[in-house]
């Protein structure tokens, strides 16, 4: 009875420390969840006030009366749904072509064999450390020469070229397949293209979603390139709510472009919701071996 007594105190300080992390924990995580939400509560914010509120002074954090017109300028003041056809044709473009292309290149990686395999590997993955600056001007002249400015080409020519992000994915997750499924295929008949078709690629899907998904919001929300590379008629949805919504006397109108914003990033969010399963997924199991 001593000993259970004894015992007693001390598990009921350990839950209470238990407890306490449990709780410190939760507590930070919703500290960076209001960090991560202010930005977007300030766009809804400014989206919802008029010309008059955005004068005020000291500034209103939330609207007194929300101003939905925003929104029916913002669709209305420039052709919305053209460039966002636009963005939508140029996203598609290099989301499908890179999801799969990446798929190949990393399937290649991961299990033939072949002389210098793992030095390619290292080349392919320091590409990911140059930024796009570096090569923006030496691009550009590329496809000058090319005359493929002011088309679609280059977002084509990209996903065919594949990403190494993308690659460094499905390699990680195709080596991590045990290597009996393989073994077997090859005993059947199967050759290393019916291998990928049959087996590997239909147990990608979680890593397929994830590869569309980050491909397909890089050319979304991109806009150094279509201001580069497109003239203002077949340019994409960014570049025209970066600078198309001004009145009359050529002056911005920040809370029209701001609402045009909150339509722009409306169908990423609606489209992770659904997927968000798929992504999770896919960005887990590309890490379960080296």
């Amino acid at each position: 009875m001593k000993i259970f007594a004894s015992r007693t105190p001390y598990r009921s300080r350990r839950r209470r420390r238990l407890a306490l992390k449990e709780g410190s924990r939760y507590t930070l995580l919703m500290v960076l969840a209001v960090l991560f939400l202010a930005p977007f509560l300030w766009l809804v914010s400014i989206a919802l006030k008029t010309q008059s509120q955005l004068a005020i002074f000291p500034i209103l954090f939330w609207p007194s009366q929300a101003d939905w017109q925003n929104f029916v300028q913002a669709l209305t003041l420039v052709p919305f749904w053209n460039y966002a056809a636009n963005s939508v044709i140029l996203a598609m473009i290099y989301a499908v072509l890179t999801t799969f292309s990446s798929a190949l290149v990393g399937f290649g990686f991961a299990r033939l064999k072949g002389r210098g395999k793992r030095l390619w590997f290292v080349v392919l993955l320091s590409t990911m450390m140059l930024p796009q600056i570096v090569t923006l001007i030496p691009t550009y002249v590329l496809f000058a020469r090319l005359n493929l400015v002011n088309t679609y080409w280059p977002w084509a020519l990209w996903g065919v070229g594949a990403s190494p992000f993308l690659v460094f994915l499905y390699r990680q997750f195709f080596a991590a397949i045990p290597i009996d499924l393989e073994e077997a295929a090859i005993l059947d008949g199967c050759g290393y293209g019916q291998i990928f078709w049959r087996i590997f690629l239909p147990l990608s899907l979680p890593v397929i979603v994830t590869a569309f998904l980050l491909s397909f919001v890089w050319v979304w929300g991109d806009y150094v390139t279509p201001t580069l590379l497109l003239s203002q008629d077949n340019t994409t949805l960014a570049v025209a709510i970066s600078a198309s919504y001004v009145d009359p006397n050529n002056d911005p109108l920040p809370n029209v472009q701001a609402a045009a914003a909150l339509l722009y990033i409306l169908p990423e969010i609606v489209v992770f919701f659904f997927a968000q399963r798929y992504f999770v997924r896919g960005i887990v199991t590309s890490g379960l071996k080296g």
